[in-house]
């Protein structure tokens, strides 16, 4: 069963419940009524014709087989969770079928994570953190006399004075135990050192874990701590974390604890309290929603004692952009800072932050995040609280982002999109042949009950599909040189009006009887003209949306 389960079950194009036009809670009613309708639709007793009776006969079986699963409970149960192909699974491996649904998704919960541990143990997971700091203040802050003799001296001096590079990768030792190994290298001004660290950590319950560190540097000298988290109540949890450092010096003891509690749904409260070199008692409140991020922090210690204010609010766009203030003051100073992240590719994301200080003077820190790498540029641009700095490192990040993403990220992205759609018509060809050619029989086998139909529905003035097309549309005023994607479907929605009513539910309208998808991986709409007691009416609705017609705000103004 495991083995069935190792490689991804693809869900199968032909989505049963847009064949049979149901709700995915379609009651077994439901089911029937539309499973009935569709066989007398597609009886193949009621064609004469060798290729109609033949294609009527290869639709026929479609809709009972969809019917077959959707209307046995373990059936559908396990089409629900696994698609078609889990249908396929010879011998009903998957589950029994003596089980009931819910239990049936229990089962295919455990295996998922059966299947997550496995995969667990033979991956490692490498993160990463790159920081070169650039000293700029000659940009700014310069006497120019200093430079008149100086071969090369009408240039600015930027240099690096420090760099630090970090890695860790995990090892899964079992599927409670795991192995982190971790290194640092740094330099600052010409003198530099690293560290290494082991750290063996030990799941011991579902409230709790604990975990042992060893290290060594060229700096610092060995290392030995130890930590442990356990949640106390469901709303509250602690950590605590002890360490010895061997030096030259003698051994420094230290230790950290930290409380937290759920205030509310969105709310945490802090409680951290460490003792050694830098001993500080301090607390935060930290309230994190859907939209927004807000901190609010006191820290009391030697030699620092700061009290703080940060707020991030979250656009709820497609790149996922922020935008963020903090202030910070205590015994060092007080430090205003502001910028912004935003998402810029699939698994990259780029932020800008301008830190405004006293005595600390003007910086500004650019941060890259590509999966599960770091790379830090904290830019030092002026010692002072200069105008002119601020301004730059504001609108100067702005400016370079502006036109980096307009001349070559979205130039970029859009060339992988359509690479990727290319990519997928090809692969697909095949199938859309071959569900065009479906679409097309079904049609022809719908004729006569259409005509039937729009006699009936004429003699009491009722709901007539005049035109109807599906698939992609273009508007006039598009600057693309790119023609619409679309197929004439007015047989297939008359042939689906009953009573003068015409219901669609939240599928895709890919799966109806009589569609297909003529431009896969495309935005879709549904286009429809219709008349409805001597009325025209018209409506546009979106692939996936539910319709019904007719409705009154669907009514084409005489006039207009």
């Amino acid at each position: 069963m495991a083995a069935a389960l190792e490689n991804e079950l693809e869900v199968d194009n032909e989505d049963y419940y847009s064949l049979l036009n149901v709700r995915k809670e379609a009651t077994q009613e439901e089911l029937k009524s539309s499973y009935r309708r569709l066989c007398m639709l597609y009886h193949p007793d009621k064609h004469r014709d060798p290729e109609l009776k033949r294609q009527a006969e290869q639709l026929f079986t479609y809709v009972h087989q969809a019917y077959e699963v959707l209307s046995d409970p373990q059936s559908r149960a396990i089409y629900d969770i696994f698609g078609k192909k889990g249908l396929e699974v010879e011998g009903w491996e998957v589950v029994e079928r003596k089980r009931n649904p819910a239990e049936i998704k229990e089962e295919y919960e455990r295996l998922q994570r059966e299947r997550d541990e496995r995969r667990l143990q033979q991956r490692t997971n490498p993160k990463g953190t790159i920081s070169v700091g650039i000293d700029a203040t000659d940009l700014f802050d310069r006497y120019e006399e200093d430079f008149e003799d100086v071969p090369g001296g009408g240039f600015p001096h930027i240099e690096i004075n420090r760099m630090h590079i970090s890695q860790s990768i995990e090892a899964p030792l079992t599927t409670s135990d795991t192995a982190v190994l971790s290194g640092s290298l740094s330099t600052h001004n010409g003198n530099g050192g690293g560290n290494i660290n082991l750290c063996v950590r030990r799941v011991t319950s579902a409230r709790g874990w604990g975990e042992l560190e060893f290290g060594a540097g060229d700096i610092r000298g060995p290392l030995f701590g130890m930590k442990v988290f356990r949640n106390v109540t469901a709303r509250c949890f602690v950590t605590a974390q002890w360490g010895l450092q061997f030096s030259s010096r003698g051994v420094r003891p230290s230790a950290t604890t930290m409380m937290a509690r759920h205030l509310d749904q969105n709310t945490m409260g802090y409680l951290q309290w460490r003792w050694g070199s830098q001993s500080a008692m301090t607390t935060s409140i930290v309230r994190d929603t859907k939209t927004s991020h807000f901190t609010l922090a006191l820290q009391l210690g030697v030699p620092h004692s700061y009290l703080m204010m940060s707020y991030q609010y979250k656009f709820q766009d497609e790149d996922q952009t922020k935008v963020k203030g903090s202030i910070k003051t205590g015994f060092f100073g007080t430090v205003v800072e502001y910028g912004a992240e935003r998402k810029i590719s699939r698994h990259s994301v780029l932020a800008a932050t301008v830190s405004i200080g006293v005595p600390q003077g003007v910086s500004l820190k650019i941060r890259l995040n590509r999966a599960s790498q770091t790379y830090l540029f904290p830019i030092h641009l002026t010692d002072q609280l200069l105008p002119s700095a601020v301004f730059y490192a504001t609108v100067g990040p702005l400016a370079i982002y502006l036109a980096v993403q307009k001349l070559i990220i979205m130039p970029y992205v859009r060339a992988q999109k359509e690479q990727e759609l290319e990519k997928q018509k090809e692969d697909s060809a095949s199938e859309i042949a071959r569900r065009k050619q479906e679409a097309e029989a079904a049609v022809l086998l719908m004729q006569e009950s259409v005509k039937r139909i729009i006699d009936a529905e004429e003699s009491k003035m009722g709901l007539i599909i005049l035109n109807a097309w599906y698939g992609k549309f273009v508007s006039d005023n598009s600057q693309k040189r790119e023609r619409a994607k679309v197929i004439d479907v007015t047989v297939p929605l008359q042939c689906l009006v009953k009573d003068s009513k015409l219901i669609l539910t939240e599928a895709s309208k890919a799966g109806l009887p009589g569609f297909y998808d003529p431009c896969v991986g495309e935005e879709k709409s549904l286009k429809l003209l219709y008349q409805f007691r001597g009325a025209m009416h018209q409506v546009l609705s979106g692939d996936t949306e539910a319709l019904r017609i007719p409705k009154q705000s669907h009514r084409i103004d005489p006039e207009t």
